[in-house]
């Protein structure tokens, strides 16, 4: 059996949907049951549970054999580093014991130890409480999610220009949610000692100039794009609902990127979903 945390998420539901089209058994995680009505009717279980609860996701994860392990990303409106970090440790938490063949984590490029600077921190404090427990521990770095800029898409359908906190030039690796969760099911159903780190990207990288090109091809009209300079890079996560704290944290995660504090392998593995494919898809479905 495998278990998917975070199982309803985009991530999380390619990788459900790659196993059960292989015939593999897996369980979702969910703390609303309900959303997980269309991985249920296609043979997935369903178990209940908040993400911060230790003692239920460890009962969970004690009937299965492998786990995929995702952080839920937070409300933004509240600490999402404070409310991340409990999260990675009820997961933590929640392995102690359990007599699991192979975990695989999501992770992201960049990460790296420290505080308030978002998933970089926060999923680097889950790639290192993973591999200090004995369950062998794979770990998939994601590259930047294509679906980020599905908001930004959509008001910038609205007003013409996209909004972008990285310069219009910089080349950005990139990856479909899809991608990533079917790299995960592979390496859940790879050998349990493969446990070698990957990083997992789309087929090319683009910079947010190509993103604004890319919204006009599919409109069929221009949209210009509106690069917001670093001094502004808190305000602007403000008016979007963010915290103080948040914003705080989102704005130093922008600046590392920018900075060139994001790692470029030389080897990534591959998905095959370019941004053109993935933004039709998204933007109408």
């Amino acid at each position: 059996m495998h278990i998917i945390l975070g199982g309803t998420g985009q991530v999380g539901a390619a990788a459900a949907r790659y196993l059960l089209a292989r015939g593999e058994p897996v369980t979702i995680v969910t703390r609303d049951a309900s959303r997980g009505d269309s991985l249920r009717a296609a043979g997935a279980e369903i178990a209940v549970a908040d993400i911060g609860d230790a003692r239920s996701l460890h009962r969970i994860l004690a009937c299965g054999n492998r786990a995929l392990l995702l952080n839920p990303p937070a409300n933004p409106a509240g600490d999402v580093d404070a409310d991340e970090s409990a999260s990675v440790a009820a997961i933590l938490a929640a392995l102690e014991g359990v007599p699991l063949e192979k975990v695989v984590v999501i992770s992201t490029y960049g990460a790296r130890p420290g505080t308030q600077c978002g998933d970089l921190t926060v999923l680097h404090a889950l790639e290192q409480g993973a591999l200090a427990q004995p369950i062998p521990a794979a770990i998939n770095r994601g590259a930047f999610y294509m679906s980020n800029w599905l908001a930004p898409a959509r008001q910038a359908h609205e007003r013409g220009r996209l909004v972008s906190f990285l310069p219009g030039d910089m080349p950005l690796a990139m990856v479909s949610p899809d991608d990533l969760g079917q790299a995960a099911a592979r390496r859940l159903l790879d050998p349990a000692g493969d446990v070698a780190p990957w990083h997992v990207e789309g087929p090319r990288r683009y910079t947010p100039r190509d993103v604004a090109h890319t919204l006009s091809t599919i409109w069929g009209r221009a949209v210009r794009l509106d690069v917001v300079p670093p001094r502004d890079w808190e305000a602007r996560y403000r008016q979007a609902g963010f915290s103080a704290a948040s914003a705080h944290s989102f704005a130093r995660m922008t600046g590392v990127v920018v900075d060139g504090g994001i790692e470029e392998p030389d080897d990534p593995v591959r998905g095959q979903t370019d941004l053109e494919s993935y933004l039709r898809v998204s933007l109408f479905s």
